[in-house]
């Protein structure tokens, strides 16, 4: 099994702003702008209330309610009205899509949807930044691969009517595009997982969410568990090849994370305590209301 780190939702550059944390821990990946999609902010639903208002105050306007959303991955099923059969799905294409191709990406593998995000409160009724709080790279979904599907018109192949409205299928021409169908139920060897879906978000923030370092001043200085070096002939997390971004301190490595590429990819096979680690991450998601 691979892990693949997917750099997802609003950030400083695409949407211009983190996604929130709310005042009761609750969080949610805001999807970025995305003018050919066929959904708006408003259609998406949060805890049964559109997100358009939300962005909108977020934004400060400059995205309005109204404005089209890249509802990419699609992971939580009461998000917006489906048709029968629906699976969350996920689709990248171009140069991101050759690396996971590149790197045998494919049934059985699980992407960590990871993003920006920071602590919202409420003042005179609209949503605004907490003073001072940092942002910070966090966890919010996953999904393991149960099927690749190559998009090679604006129409999903029979059976797959469900997924048109997917932004992926406004992409005619472009390179690689492909789109991820989740599986039902996780399964990873050896662990019981049979009670997981295959994919899904992290209702409630928690710091065995968080990647960041929680002192750090860069939101790329991660904090990961000491057996991420890369020690001996172990491959590196991709892309962090440079062993000048690695530094082991105590029971804890630091990474140095670069600040661009969309996914980074670790071999299960090279790094097996990492599938103890994303069961533990998977089995304890919070669902309660956080310290």
């Amino acid at each position: 099994m691979k892990l693949i780190f997917s750099r997802k939702g609003f950030d400083s550059s695409a949407g211009g702003v983190p996604s929130p944390i709310f005042p009761d821990g609750r969080m949610v990946s805001l999807p970025i702008p995305d003018k050919r999609s066929k959904v708006t902010y408003t259609d998406i639903s949060f805890n049964g209330v559109s997100l358009g208002p939300l962005v909108s105050q977020l934004t400060g306007d400059r995205i309005p309610s109204h404005y089209r959303a890249h509802i990419d991955p699609d992971l939580a099923k009461d998000s917006l009205p489906r048709l029968t059969g629906w699976r969350p799905i996920f689709g990248q294409t171009g140069p991101a899509q050759g690396h996971l191709r590149n790197n045998g990406v494919g049934p059985g593998d699980l992407f960590l949807f990871f993003g920006l995000f920071r602590r919202v409160e409420v003042r005179d009724g609209f949503y605004t930044w907490v003073k001072n709080a940092r942002p910070w790279h966090v966890i919010w979904g996953w999904l393991q691969i149960a099927e690749v599907l190559p998009i090679e018109s604006s129409k999903p192949p029979s059976g797959y009517e469900w997924a048109e409205y997917h932004p992926h299928f406004r992409e005619e021409g472009e390179s690689n595009n492909v789109v991820y169908l989740a599986s039902r139920h996780l399964e990873i060897e050896s662990m019981d997982t049979d009670s997981l879906p295959g994919a899904g978000v992290f209702s409630y923030f928690s710091t065995s969410q968080q990647l960041t370092a929680p002192l750090a001043e860069n939101k790329t200085t991660w904090n990961l568990p000491a057996w991420f070096h890369p020690t001996g002939n172990r491959t590196p997390l991709t892309y962090h090849q440079n062993p000048r971004r690695w530094h082991r301190q105590g029971q804890r490595t630091e990474l140095k994370a670069v600040a661009r590429g969309q996914e980074f990819i670790l071999d299960c096979d090279e790094y097996p305590e990492a599938v103890g680690w994303v069961c533990d991450l998977l089995q304890n998601q919070p669902f309660g209301k956080t310290a």
